[in-house]
């Protein structure tokens, strides 16, 4: 026990070889958004074996454990992401996916088992006083449409109430136990965006009597790149990424059709309409410009993720106690990454934090089909949560 009587990492360290046991059966059976079953049945049955009253269902496959100790109004939330993502996994691993095509590649399994050793230590510690909610959420990966909104709509904050509410995500190429936070803005609004281009297709040796949607597609994608560098004021950061571009089967047709999907991400409500209505006139203007027709379908996403200072600043105390001020990152980078959690954050204040996964090998970036949790994280995010809960909740 640390000197001031909250959770240290030494408590949670005995345990480190169940917590990765729990962490690689995870890892070997990934569910994709909204068909979490069997982990949200391993999820409520290590719950329910430590005392905690259990609701399942919330938010379709999430679940919800609550512990009350004492006498004590106040409440926290605390949440962890449970899905995984369609990668075919390439780590070679003995633990690797068994289900083909489903990959654990953006850390969720030891999300949700670092949130499951603190449930642990808490339920036996009990050493504190209040209202603990933990909120093991599915389809972080699905956006705006995911396990977020989910909950929050199946009424999550009315149900199962708390003062602040605060979530973790590992960070590959930062050293493990390293803590990063950032206040205000943290991580970026993400949206999507679905291009449909109709040209007139025919004979390669034609290509006067046709309408190419190559040509269109490849002519939008270098106009897009413009946007940032032109239209977006230089000292706010934004993304426009062409990640899919599909067109033709053969060297000797010329096809009729083009499909593009975009990835645009920005830290500011203002330069996200702007680039909305950016890509919008460009995408018409170029299409139009060669004869051809475009369709625009802008999905918006995940809004920015915006930490509170107040619940920022007790996260990042209780970490600074826990691994010492060399390990704690206060001003971390802007993330171009996006984050459901946002929409939780614009509930409840709170914050969003994130913990090096290691660098070299172990610094593989997420949504990789080399990608693997560190294990070495689990007795240290179980240790956090637990004191996070502890202070949040003192005597």
């Amino acid at each position: 026990m640390s000197h001031l009587g909250f959770t240290s990492i030494d408590e949670l360290a005995p345990h480190s070889g169940e917590l990765s046991h729990i962490r690689q059966h995870l890892h070997q059976h990934p569910e994709l958004g909204f068909q979490e079953l069997q982990t949200s049945d391993l999820v409520a049955s290590k719950l329910k074996q430590w005392g905690w009253d259990v609701t399942r269902g919330v938010g379709k496959t999430g679940v919800v454990g609550t512990l009350k100790i004492g006498n004590s109004h106040r409440k926290i939330g605390i949440r962890a992401d449970m899905d995984a993502l369609p990668i075919l996994e390439k780590t070679g691993l003995p633990y690797a996916s068994v289900e083909p095509g489903k990959m654990h590649a953006c850390g969720h399994d030891g999300h949700t088992t670092m949130l499951l050793g603190a449930a642990r230590h808490l339920a036996a510690t009990r050493r504190f006083n209040g209202t603990a909610h933990l909120y093991f959420q599915p389809a972080e990966e699905l956006g705006k449409a995911g396990g977020a909104r989910s909950m929050i709509a199946d009424g999550l904050f009315e149900r199962f109430p708390c003062d602040a509410v605060f979530g973790m995500h590992n960070h590959p190429g930062v050293e493990i136990g390293t803590f990063l936070f950032r206040r205000g803005p943290f991580m970026a609004a993400s949206d999507k965006v679905y291009v449909h281009i109709d040209g007139v297709g025919g004979h390669a040796a034609r290509p006067h009597l046709c309408v190419d949607p190559v040509v269109v597609a490849a002519s939008i994608t270098m106009a897009l790149q413009t946007i940032v560098s032109r239209n977006v004021d230089p000292s706010q950061p934004a993304v426009v990424t062409v990640g899919a571009l599909q067109v033709g089967e053969t060297h000797n047709v010329i096809p009729s059709f083009a499909k593009m999907q975009l990835s645009v991400r920005s830290f500011n409500d203002e330069i996200r309409s702007v680039m909305e209505r950016r890509i919008r006139e460009l995408i018409q203007s170029q299409a139009e410009s060669f004869g051809a027709k475009a369709s625009v379908d802008y999905v918006h996403g995940p809004d920015v993720v915006v930490n509170t200072i107040e619940e920022t600043d007790f996260a990042i105390a209780v970490a600074r106690e826990l691994v010492g001020d060399e390990h704690v990152n206060t001003h971390a980078d802007l993330v171009m990454a996006s984050e459901d959690f946002s929409f939780m954050l614009q509930q409840r204040p709170g914050t969003y934090l994130r913990l090096g996964n290691g660098t070299g090998k172990r610094g593989c970036s997420v949504h990789n089909p080399l990608y693997d949790f560190n294990d070495e994280n689990l007795p240290i995010g179980a240790a956090f949560w637990a004191r996070l809960v502890e202070r949040y909740l003192a005597h």
